[in-house]
């Protein structure tokens, strides 16, 4: 009686068997006639294919180790600096040590991150295999290997905003004195193109690779420190250039949660969205990025903070960003808000972004009163 069952089953079964079967030897047939040609050549050509293969197993083995090692990943690394320890502002005389000031913990801040993504860890945007992607495509469409990129991309977006603000208006009194040649290198640095390698098509040609002008960036940063503790520079915290330097950060928030908030529309695939952990760790690099700058930042407008009471609003933000920086998902899921099983780690991101954004503007109110 069940037989005729169990034949359409076994029917079904092998045919899905087959099925698999063909597209799997679909998908090795290169290979194998690759191999099979290069059976029939003579012996450089078979020490030819042979180096490419190792180059290309070296190459891949080693972009993985790369981008799975965080070397000196620390969220709480801010705390390290003990700002609160600091009795002068930046560029203003220590008392009782004729001649030596204090240097900025921003400038210190964003140095040290830079540090952090091109000496303490490879720079993965300008790396081969990462410009070359998983055999032609892109990275960013795969749900792999493409995290800590990104999280080095949120980092420099931060450190390029404070560098700017840096040539502009910190280190300058009132823009009318002269630009520190210092930080004017270190902004033209840090903008450096963020995926060039030794070698570019556009322009085409040799090219410098993006490490080495980051590595000067850190270096131009440190020595308009070393100018300041030697109070041979200038520093400005006033009010309204923190009321700017709030305004600039706080606009960085605001684009990135459209970013986000774009990419949670377009879809609602949940663990299969394979580019929601790109976002993902953007908006955690720049957090995490933040996190220290801001510390920085309350440290160098510690007259300013303390004549507008800004320090309950400044701890609450500081807080929200260590908040956010405590969601580590294995794998980051962009379901649907309302979804039953999946999280929405994009969503939780935004909200945590946001509540970051909000205490910038109240500060930046009251600043502005």
């Amino acid at each position: 009686m069940l037989d005729p069952v169990i034949n359409f089953f076994e029917w079904i079964f092998d045919r899905i068997g087959r099925g698999i079967g063909y597209i799997i030897a679909a998908l090795l047939w290169p290979f194998v006639a690759f191999a099979a040609w290069t059976r029939k050549r003579g012996v450089i050509i078979k020490g030819l294919v042979a180096i490419i293969i190792l180059a290309i197993v070296f190459g891949y083995g080693f972009f993985t180790f790369q981008t799975q090692y965080w070397r000196g990943f620390n969220t709480n690394f801010a705390a390290n600096y003990d700002f609160g320890s600091r009795s002068s502002s930046p560029g203003e005389e220590i008392a009782g040590q004729a001649g030596q000031c204090g240097p900025s913990a921003i400038i210190q801040v964003a140095a040290d991150l830079t540090d952090f993504n091109v000496n303490q860890n490879t720079w993965i945007p300008s790396s081969l295999v990462s410009k070359m992607g998983l055999f032609g495509l892109d990275w960013k469409y795969t749900p792999w290997f493409d995290n800590k990129a990104a999280f080095q991309l949120g980092i420099n977006n931060i450190v390029r905003r404070t560098t700017f603000e840096a040539v502009d208006r910190l280190g300058r009194v009132r823009g009318t004195s002269q630009i520190d040649q210092s930080l004017q290198d270190a902004r033209q640095n840090i903008n450096y193109p963020e995926d060039r390698w030794w070698f570019s098509f556009s322009p085409l040609g040799f090219a410098s690779p993006t490490p080495s002008f980051y590595r000067r960036a850190a270096e131009n940063l440190n020595e308009f420190n070393a100018k300041l503790e030697n109070c041979t520079a200038l520093f400005d915290p006033r009010a309204d250039n923190l009321l700017r330097f709030l305004d600039q950060m706080s606009n960085t928030m605001g684009s990135t949660s459209d970013v986000l908030s774009r990419r949670i529309e377009a879809s609602s695939a949940g663990w299969f969205d394979t580019r929601a952990d790109d976002r993902f760790w953007f908006t955690y690099g720049q957090l995490y990025a933040l996190n220290g700058i801001m510390a920085g930042a309350k440290a160098d407008f510690d007259d300013v903070v303390l004549e507008k009471k800004l320090s309950k609003v400044w701890d609450k933000m500081q807080g929200q960003l260590k908040a956010a920086l405590e969601i580590d998902p294995l794998i980051v899921s962009n379901a649907a808000q309302d979804a039953f099983i999946m999280p929405s780690h994009l969503s939780t991101m935004g909200y945590n972004l946001l509540q970051v954004r909000t205490s910038m503007t109240e500060m930046r109110d009251v600043l502005d009163r």
